[in-house]
């Protein structure tokens, strides 16, 4: 059995600013979901096997994109609902781990690069932003969990990848071309806590 969760993690990708917000929220996830998460302790549901089917939904993205939109929206849905459901199961069955937590993050980390890679290919987004978005985000998440790690967490952090999600659906629909002004704007921001957490983390191995 995994070791039991800590107060306060090493490796995930949390600012400290969003630790008790965070906190806060697995508590009340917990109390909703008690019953779903009995069901699934009762059936031999591992918190593991929500976050390969939630990956799987995610990635599943991809290929539907090119022949149903519209399932392709509900194939992310899918992955988003299963995504906020392994924590709260680790937790219920208390087998909450710094390994699973690594594991949902490269998770969430590998769908958002199938969902921006899968809008590149489709022409809905330039290649610059879209490019630039991954390489910040990727980096920036990297960063945060080595500076958690060493105690030197963000003091905030933007992860822009729900509201990006719910961008393609605005693009798709209603403001076709608007998906590169959003990829921009959280360009700037990823791009200003890459260079803020490299250079904390220069001055950390420096000392």
């Amino acid at each position: 059995m995994a070791n039991p969760p800590t107060t306060k993690p090493t490796n995930d990708c949390y600012s400290a600013g969003e630790r008790t917000a965070m906190l806060r929220n697995q508590e009340w996830r917990g109390q909703v979901l008690r019953p779903l998460l009995k069901l699934l302790t009762h059936i031999r549901v591992s918190p593991d096997l929500i976050t390969v089917a939630s990956l799987l939904a995610g990635l599943a993205f991809a290929p539907a994109w090119f022949s149903s939109p519209l399932l392709a929206f509900g194939l992310l849905l899918l992955h988003v609902l299963l995504d906020g459901l392994d924590g709260p199961l680790a937790r219920y069955q208390n087998v909450a781990s710094r390994k699973g937590s690594f594991t949902d993050t490269m998770a969430d980390q590998l769908v958002v690069f199938a969902t921006t890679l899968t809008m590149i290919v489709a022409g809905e987004a330039h290649v610059v932003p879209a490019s630039i978005y991954l390489f910040a985000y990727t980096i920036v998440v990297a960063f945060a969990m080595i500076r958690n790690s060493l105690d030197i967490p963000y003091s905030w952090l933007v992860r822009p990848r729900f509201i990006v999600y719910v961008w393609l659906v605005v693009n798709a629909y209603w403001l076709p071309g608007s998906l590169d002004w959003v990829l921009i704007a959280f360009d700037g921001l990823l791009s200003w806590k890459l260079l803020t957490g490299f250079y904390n983390l220069r001055k950390r191995l420096g000392d």
